[in-house]
Order: structure tokens, then sequence, then C-alpha cells
């Protein structure tokens, strides 16, 4: 049944195939990160993912899709918790860093290993296939937020 709905769909065009594919591959990682075992919501475990080094709020929101108004709580919640501290920023003094503590630092760790493989998993592509995948990920990520990132996303909770 699988290889006749794969012809069926190999017939339509190579931009609805795509989305197509990207449509199927974001659902299941969405049901995919719902399995793993973490207190942190998805915004929260976004952000960490995000706070690959240390960060102003306001890049950090452009990186997330969103303005800092959106992450101020999320980065609170976090500070709480131990996952970062904010740090003044030796450029700027008047501006501050998210920082991630020792902590943050091995939930970062966890979440980036943990979201590989669920991409493996999900998307069955190879070493080779997922970098060319993420090159075009990201040229599609660069134009979308050049031409207008989508009100829905700089609302949601993902």
């Amino acid at each position: 049944m699988s290889d006749d709905v794969s012809a069926r769909l190999g017939r339509l065009s190579p931009e609805i195939q795509a989305m197509m594919g990207v449509y199927a591959l974001y659902w299941k990682l969405e049901e995919s990160f719902d399995s793993i075992e973490t207190d942190l919501s998805h915004q929260e475990c976004h952000m960490l993912i995000k706070l690959d080094a240390p960060k102003r709020m306001g890049v950090l929101a452009a990186d997330m899709l969103t303005v800092p108004s959106t992450i101020t709580a999320t980065a609170d919640a976090l500070e709480q918790a131990g996952y970062l501290t904010r740090q003044r920023d030796p450029e700027d003094r008047r501006a501050w860093l998210l920082v991630l503590t020792e902590q943050g630092e091995e939930a970062r760790n966890m979440l980036v290993a943990t979201a590989g493989e669920l991409f493996r998993s999900a998307s069955g592509l190879n070493s080779d296939e997922t970098a060319v995948f993420a090159r075009l990920a990201r040229k599609i990520r660069d134009n979308i937020v050049k031409t207008g990132i989508p009100e829905g996303l700089k609302k949601c909770d993902s």
C-alpha cells in the first residue's frame, strides 16, 4: 500500500512533493519531540538549543523568529530553574547576555543529540543527504526571514 501512495505522490509536481514531505517531517518530529523526557516546555527547549553561545535577547529573538518581549518569560523561567544566567555584555555594559549554566549546557547537549537522532529516524536521510537538506532548509529560512516572517510563526510556542 505504501508503494501505491508513493507512486501516486510521485506524479505530483516537485513543489507539491516537497511541501508534502516537509509537512510530514514536521508532524513526525512534533510527535517525536513529545517523547523526550524533560520538564521543559517546547519554547524552553527551543531557547536552549538556540543558545549555542551567549546571546543578547534581541539576537536570540531573531534566531527564534520572534520578538524579544515574547522570549522574556521563557528566559525568566530558565533562569529561575538554573539553566541560564544573565551577564553584562562586555562589549556594551548596558546590555545583558543570556549564558547557559553547566545545567543548561548538559540539557542543551542532551536535546541536540536527541533531536539529531529523532531527525535521522524520521527523515531516513543519510549524512550526505542531511547536509544537502540542511543547506536547502537554511536557504528557505533565509528567504522567509528576508520576505517577512508569517505572524503565526512569531506567536508559536514551538
